[in-house]
C-alpha cells in the first residue's frame, strides 16, 4: 500500500523537472557606468593616489584606530550593541522565511490514526479493538516557476538581511571612534578653559597687586576679570557636552549612560601616515549598504516571475493511502477485519476572470523592481558622494587645523608682548584683555579642529566601506 503513494510522488516531482519551465525575467546585473576617479580637493594628485588598488578602507579597524581603549570599547559594541543584534536576528528570521517558502517545492506528507478499545457486559460480554491508519501527500506541480521565483526571492532577502548587518557593522565602528574623538576634542577644550581659568586669575591677582602699589586702575581689574568669567561660563557648557557625548556612546555600547574611560589625549592620537582611497570600481564591492541594494533588487525581479506565474494553471495531485484493522470478541467468537485503501487525485486550476487582480499584482511587482534599481543606482551614487566629502573634508581640515596652530602661536606671541608693554606703561590692559581673549577663543577652536580632523578620517574610512570584514583582532 505505500508503494503506490511513493511512486506517484515520484512521478510528480520528475515531470515538474522534466516539463517545468520559469517565466519572469533571469536577473542581469545592471549596467552602472562609475566615475574613473573620486572628486575630491586636488583632482591631480587624487589620480595618482589612484593608481594604488589597495585602499586603507581594507585595514581591519583595529590598525586604523591605535588607541587601546577606543579599540575595547569598539570590541563591546560589536558584541553588546542592540542594533546590531536586531540586525544579528533579522538573519535568522530570514533564513527561516527562506526555509518555509522553499519547503512549498516539496511534496506535503502527513500521517494521521486513530484507534479505540470498547467492552461492554449488557447481558453478555462485548469487545472490540479498532484502528484506523492514513497518509496523505500533496504536491504541486511547479510548470511555471511560481515557487522556484519565490525561493529566489527569498534568498535574496537573506542576503539582503546579512549585508544590512554589515552595513549596522561598519556603521557601529564608524560611531563609536566618531564619538570618541568628539569626546577627546571636548575633554581638550576643558582642559584649556580651566588652564585659562587659572592663568586668569593669576592675572587678576596680579593687577589687584598693582592696583594696591598705585601703578594699575580699578578698570584694569574689571577688564582682568572679563577673560576669567568668559572662561567660567563656558565651563558648565562643556560639562553639559561631555556628558551627553557619553551617554551617546554608553548606548552605542549597549550599557546604561555612564561616565567612559580615555585613553591617549587627542593631540597624543596618531593619524595613518597615509590614506589611499583605492580604485573607483572596488567601492561597489566594498560597500555592503551597496550590495544590500543589488539583492533587493533581485528579489524584486524573482517576484515579477511569480506575478507573472500566477496567469498559468496551476496543477496539485494528492495522494492518500491507509487501512483499517479490528478485532470482535462475542462469547466465544472472535471476529477479524483488514481493509487497505490507497488513491491519487489532480486538480487543475486557471484563472478566468479576477476582477484585474492578476494585472495589478504584476504591475505592483514590475514597480517595485524598478524602484528597487532605482534605489540600486542611487545607492551607488551616494556612496560615491560619501567618498569625494570625506576625502575633501580630510584634505581641508588638515588644511584649517595647520592654519589655526599658527593662529594661537602668533596670538600667544601677541599676548606675552602686550603683557610686556602694560608692564613697562606703554599699553592699556585693554590691549592684553583682547588679545587674550582672542587666543582663548582661537585655543578652544583649534581643539574642535583637531577633533574634525581625526573624525574626517573615520568618515573617510566608513565611506569607503572600512570596519566590517574582520570583526575580530
Amino acid at each position: 500500500m505505500k508503494r503506490p503513494l511513493l511512486h506517484s510522488a515520484l512521478l510528480m516531482m520528475a515531470a515538474s523537472l522534466l516539463v517545468g519551465c520559469t517565466v519572469g525575467p533571469n536577473y542581469h546585473k545592471p549596467a552602472v557606468t562609475v566615475p574613473t576617479a573620486y572628486h575630491g580637493p586636488n583632482d591631480d594628485a587624487q589620480e595618482q593616489a589612484q593608481a594604488q588598488a589597495a585602499s586603507f578602507a581594507d585595514l581591519p579597524w583595529w590598525q586604523i584606530f591605535q588607541d587601546s581603549v577606543l579599540q575595547d570599547l569598539t570590541r563591546r559594541a560589536l558584541k553588546q550593541n542592540y542594533d546590531l543584534q536586531t540586525a544579528t536576528e533579522k538573519i535568522t528570521q530570514a533564513r527561516a522565511q527562506l526555509m518555509v517558502t522553499r519547503s512549498n517545492q516539496y511534496p506535503q506528507v502527513s500521517v494521521t490514526g486513530y484507534g479505540t478499545d470498547e467492552r461492554a457486559f449488557s447481558g453478555f460480554p462485548f469487545k472490540t479493538k479498532y484502528a484506523t491508519y492514513a497518509a496523505d501527500v500533496s504536491f504541486q506541480l511547479d510548470l511555471f516557476g511560481q515557487l522556484r521565483r519565490a525561493t529566489e526571492s527569498a534568498r535574496a532577502q537573506l542576503l539582503s538581511t546579512e549585508y544590512a548587518q554589515k552595513t549596522e557593522i561598519l556603521t557601529l565602528v564608524s560611531d563609536v571612534a566618531s564619538d570618541y574623538f568628539a569626546l577627546l576634542s571636548l575633554d581638550l577644550q576643558l582642559q584649556i578653559t580651566r588652564d585659562t581659568i587659572k592663568t586668569q586669575e593669576d592675572a587678576v591677582k596680579l593687577t589687584k597687586f598693582r592696583l594696591e602699589h598705585g601703578v594699575a586702575t580699578k578698570l584694569d581689574v574689571l577688564q582682568a576679570k572679563q577673560v576669567l568669567d568668559t572662561a567660567n561660563a563656558q565651563l558648565p557648557e562643556l560639562q553639559r557636552q561631555i556628558g551627553l557625548e557619553e551617554d551617546a556612546l554608553s548606548i552605542l555600547l549597549g550599557d546604561y549612560p555612564h561616565n567612559v574611560t580615555r585613553g591617549l589625549r587627542l593631540v597624543d592620537q596618531q593619524l595613518p601616515p597615509e590614506v589611499p582611497a583605492g580604485l573607483p570600481s572596488s567601492l561597489l564591492a566594498r560597500r555592503p549598504d551597496i550590495s544590500q541594494a543589488e539583492q533587493n533588487l533581485i528579489s524584486a525581479n524573482a517576484q515579477i516571475g511569480v506575478a507573472k506565474a500566477a496567469f498559468f494553471p496551476q496543477i496539485n495531485f494528492t495522494g492518500t493511502g491507509g487501512g483499517a484493522a479490528g478485532r470482535t470478541t462475542v462469547f466465544t467468537s472472535l471476529l477479524d477485519s483488514n481493509l487497505g485503501t490507497w488513491g491519487v487525485a489532480g486538480q487543475i486550476t486557471q484563472p478566468i476572470f479576477e476582477g484585474g487582480r492578476l494585472r495589478g499584482n504584476l504591475r505592483y511587482a514590475e514597480s517595485q523592481q524598478r524602484q528597487s534599481l532605482i534605489a540600486y543606482k542611487q545607492a551607488i551614487q551616494l556612496a560615491f558622494r560619501d567618498v569625494s566629502d570625506a576625502l575633501i573634508g580630510y584634505q581641508k581640515y588638515y588644511e584649517v587645523r595647520k592654519a589655526q596652530e599658527d593662529t594661537v602661536q602668533d596670538l600667544g606671541d601677541s599676548v606675552a608682548t602686550s603683557l610686556k608693554r602694560y608692564r613697562g606703561g606703554i599699553a592699556t590692559y585693554l590691549e592684553v584683555l583682547d588679545n587674550q581673549r582672542s587666543l582663548f577663543n582661537a585655543q578652544l577652536t583649534l581643539a574642535q579642529d583637531r577633533g574634525n580632523e581625526f573624525q574626517s578620517v573615520v568618515q573617510l574610512y566608513k565611506a569607503l566601506g572600512g570596519g566590517w570584514r574582520q570583526q575580530q583582532p
